[in-house]
C-alpha cells in the first residue's frame, strides 16, 4: 500500500533545469523526426508530392502518440521513458499538425499560429474552470492528465508554427533560435526576479521551447540555400534521440509533488 507522499506524487517530472534542457531536445526531435515523415519519407517537399503527406504523417503519428498517452494515464507513478516517448510523440505530432494547418489547409503561418493560440487558451480555460488551476502540480488524475496532454498538444503545434513563422518572416532559422532563446531567458529572469505567477510563466516557458526546438531542428536538416546545414533528417533524428536517451539516464529524474505535499511538510 502506498504511504501519503506517494500518494500525493504527480505523474509528470519535476521543473527542473534538467527538464527544460530534455523538454528543448525532445522539441527538436519532434521537429525533424516530423518532418523525416513527411517531408523525406512520404515526400511532401519534393516534386514527387501528393499534397496529402502532411495530413498522411499526422495521422501516422497520431496512433502512437494517443497509444502513449493511454499507457501514461494508466501508470500509477512517474515514469521517465514513459513520460518523454509521450512528450517526443507530442512534438512530432504538433510537426505535422502544424504543417498540414498552414500548407495543406492554406490558412498560412499567421493564420495557423493564430488558430493554434485560441485552441490553446481555450484548452487552458477549461482546465481552469474544471479544476481550479492549471497548474502542472496538480497532475496526478486522470481528468487532470487528459487537460494536461491536450494543452501539450496544441501547445507543441502552436509553437511549430510560430518556429518556422518567425523564420520564413526574415529572421531566418539561426535567427529565430536565438529570438527564442533570448525570449527564454527573460522568461527565466521573470522567474527568479519577479512576482508573476510561476503557473503562467511555465506555460510561457512551455510554449516558447517548441519555436526554438523548432527553428534549431529546421537549421540541422533544411538545405544550404535555405538556411539550413543540411544535414540528413533521419541522422539528425537519431542523433538527438540518442542525446535525449543519455540525458534521461544521467540527469536525475523525479516526480514532482503535489502542492498537498509540500503543506503537509
Amino acid at each position: 500500500m502506498r504511504n501519503d507522499r506517494d500518494a500525493m506524487l504527480i505523474k509528470v517530472p519535476a521543473v527542473t533545469l534538467g527538464f527544460w534542457v530534455i523538454k528543448i531536445l525532445a522539441t527538436t526531435l519532434g521537429e525533424t523526426g516530423g518532418d523525416t515523415i513527411t517531408m523525406t519519407w512520404l515526400g511532401e517537399t519534393t516534386s514527387a508530392a501528393t499534397g496529402y503527406g502532411y495530413l498522411l504523417g499526422t495521422v501516422l503519428v497520431l496512433v502512437p502518440f494517443l497509444t502513449l498517452v493511454v499507457v501514461q494515464v494508466a501508470t500509477k507513478k512517474f515514469h521517465p521513458f514513459v513520460y518523454w516517448a509521450t512528450i517526443v510523440a507530442s512534438t512530432m505530432l504538433g510537426t505535422t499538425l502544424a504543417d498540414f494547418a498552414d500548407r495543406s489547409l492554406g490558412i498560412g503561418y499567421p493564420g495557423g499560429s493564430i488558430l493554434l493560440f485560441t485552441l490553446v487558451m481555450a484548452s487552458l480555460a477549461a482546465w481552469y474552470r474544471t479544476e481550479g488551476t492549471v497548474s502542472v502540480q496538480t497532475v496526478n488524475t486522470p481528468r487532470v492528465e487528459a487537460f494536461y496532454w491536450l494543452t501539450i498538444t496544441f501547445s507543441q503545434t502552436l509553437g511549430t508554427a510560430l518556429g518556422d513563422w518567425a523564420a520564413d518572416s526574415g529572421l531566418g532559422y539561426d535567427g529565430g533560435a536565438l529570438v527564442f532563446g533570448a525570449a527564454l531567458a527573460v522568461v527565466a529572469a521573470a522567474y527568479f526576479r519577479t512576482r508573476i505567477s510561476h503557473v503562467l510563466l511555465f506555460w510561457t516557458a512551455f510554449i516558447l521551447t517548441r519555436p526554438l526546438g523548432a527553428t534549431i531542428g529546421d537549421y540541422f536538416d533544411k538545405p544550404i540555400a535555405k538556411g539550413g546545414l543540411n544535414v540528413s533528417r533521419p541522422l539528425a533524428s537519431a542523433v538527438i534521440g540518442a542525446v535525449i536517451l543519455v540525458c534521461i539516464l544521467v540527469i536525475p529524474q523525479r516526480a514532482g509533488t503535489h502542492p498537498e505535499t509540500a503543506r503537509a511538510g
